[in-house]
């Protein structure tokens, strides 16, 4: 069985290579995303494994289809980038990894938290330069602020832990409770009181039609002046315009992105030796209260390992005709 990983990186080799396989398996690690030009990298391979920025619209599905793919294995827990209707269409199973770390995303979500509150970029580049001195950074005692909770999936329940091991309020938004922050003291109210009461507001919810651009105008006029906002989910949950306008009148205090909405093109790739060529992203790097890490939360060992681990299971588990972790479309 031949296996074409797309958007791979010298970690996903290792951590897949480390684990024990069936001979069978042949491993093919291609640098590049998936797009339709390079779709012809998988051919003859029953499985394409896909990550979070590799193109899987319908044309490219057609194309992997037509040169023998059978199974699109997402080695991801999100799957907005693929047309399942077109998957469903020309028979290709799509399986995804639902958990791997919930804890990397939410401790590098509260990473960014304390390095803005407490200015840790700027002190940093201030001490190399010989400058010792603390004006501009002041932050602010995490015990008794209200956090807000956008998402209480695994990953929205891990950082609200730990956000209540600091002696925050936790207030929680999810259409489906989870009784694990009930049990926290986490108090759910509605998107809109969660945003109004909450110095810092963190997203961690799916991307779909209902929650693209959740963070816009009217919801960023309806946070707190100066609170801090943290999405290490999906980039087009929030309207980056809208972000900037907020942060540029200073109603937004602080913003942490790990994702982007336009990230395609630019994360998991080094373009240092060139301009960079998305004014809305060179525009938020010019705020000295934005810190923006190129999708970085889920790079922890644990986490790449339960990757590699649960991709190889959903294959194999496929290749037995007992598919699991199945990606189906919604009717």
């Amino acid at each position: 069985m031949r296996i074409t990983f797309f958007s791979t990186q010298s970690y996903d080799r290792e951590s897949f290579l480390a684990l024990p396989h069936p001979p069978e398996m042949e491993f093919v690690f291609q640098q590049p995303k998936l797009t339709l030009d390079t779709a012809v990298l998988a051919a003859k391979s029953e499985v394409v494994c896909a990550f979070i920025n590799d193109d899987l619209s319908a044309p490219v599905l057609e194309k992997l289809s037509a040169n023998g793919t059978r199974l699109i294995a997402l080695r991801s827990a999100g799957y907005n980038h693929i047309d399942l209707a077109a998957a469903a269409r020309l028979g290709l199973a799509v399986v995804r990894v639902p958990a791997y770390s919930p804890h990397a995303i939410a401790e590098h979500t509260v990473a960014l938290i304390l390095a803005l509150n407490r200015h840790l970029t700027r002190a940093y580049n201030r001490t190399r330069e010989g400058d010792f001195s603390l004006r501009g950074l002041t932050g602010f005692d995490l015990v008794n602020k209200t956090v807000g909770v956008i998402g209480t999936g695994q990953i929205g329940a891990a950082f609200a832990r730990i956000m209540a091991g600091f002696g925050c309020r936790v207030l929680a938004y999810d259409p489906y409770p989870n009784p694990e922050v009930e049990a926290l003291g986490a108090q759910y109210l509605a998107l809109d009181d969660v945003l109004a009461q909450s110095q810092i507001v963190s997203l961690h919810c799916p991307l779909t039609p209902d929650t693209q651009h959740l963070i816009n105008v009217e919801s960023l006029q309806r946070m707190q002046r100066g609170s801090m906002l943290i999405n290490t989910s999906r980039g087009a949950l929030v309207d980056t315009p809208a972000v900037i306008n907020a942060l540029k009148s200073g109603h937004l205090g602080y913003l942490g992105l790990d994702v982007y909405e336009e990230e395609a093109d630019l994360f998991f790739e080094d373009l240092s030796d060139f301009p960079l060529q998305d004014d809305i992203l060179a525009r938020l790097l010019t705020f000295p209260n934005v810190i923006i890490t190129a999708h970085q939360a889920f790079l922890t060992r644990e986490a790449l390992d339960a990757i590699a681990g649960t991709t190889l299971a959903n294959i194999s588990a496929w290749a037995e005709g007992k598919p699991q972790n199945l990606v189906r479309l919604e009717t």
